[in-house]
């Protein structure tokens, strides 16, 4: 082989060996910027993800919080409403009790409630109170019960007020106070429930 031949052999060989290792190089490169690539694409994908969480998380509080304040919010006009109804309720009822205080059956009822106190008094002397309004009735409920009754010096819409002193005992029949108490255990159960 010449000398020329060699060196011909050599430099194809030189750069078949050089191409080979550029072409690893090459591979190896890529490879490695791949990885890279693979590597950046899960840390944004990480961040992302957490990005997305967070911002879920305070979306979720601040509809939480609208929901929250829109609640409460309802929660008033119903409390309100609620009032309002009661109102208009117990004022109906003030009505028909004072419609019920010109029927005949007022009387009957008065004698049923002097009878309860007479009953209650046994043989203590008892003291028997009518409303102002109720003095036209005073000598009928006395015809009826045998005690006369004397008018308070209260308004008290209707009903009688018993006294045994002996006892220190009060009975009260008067619609102020049954009425009173009904609004003081009046519950509102009807329409929407609500938390």
């Amino acid at each position: 082989m010449t000398t020329e031949e060699k060196l011909q052999h050599f430099y194809k060989v030189s750069i078949e060996s050089a191409k080979e290792e550029a072409a690893k190089a090459i591979s190896q490169y890529r490879d490695s910027l791949e990885e890279e690539l693979e590597k950046h694409k899960k840390a944004k994908k990480a961040a992302s993800e957490s990005q997305f969480k967070i911002e879920s998380e305070n979306a979720a509080r601040e509809v939480n919080k609208a929901l929250s304040s829109e609640h409460l919010h309802i929660k008033r006009r119903l409390s309100k409403k609620h009032q309002e109804l009661e109102e208009k309720l117990f004022a109906e009822v003030e009505e028909m009790l004072r419609a019920f205080l010109s029927s005949p059956q007022y009387a009957d009822w008065l004698e049923d409630k002097v009878k309860k106190a007479l009953d209650a008094a046994q043989e203590d002397p008892l003291e028997i109170y009518l409303s102002p309004g109720d003095k036209d009735l005073a000598e009928e409920i006395e015809r009826r019960t045998g005690i006369r009754p004397q008018i308070s010096q209260n308004s008290f819409l209707g009903g009688i007020r018993a006294v045994i002193p002996e006892k220190n005992i009060l009975i009260d029949y008067t619609f102020n106070t049954l009425l009173e108490a009904e609004k003081e255990n009046f519950n509102f159960d009807g329409g929407l429930k609500y938390e």
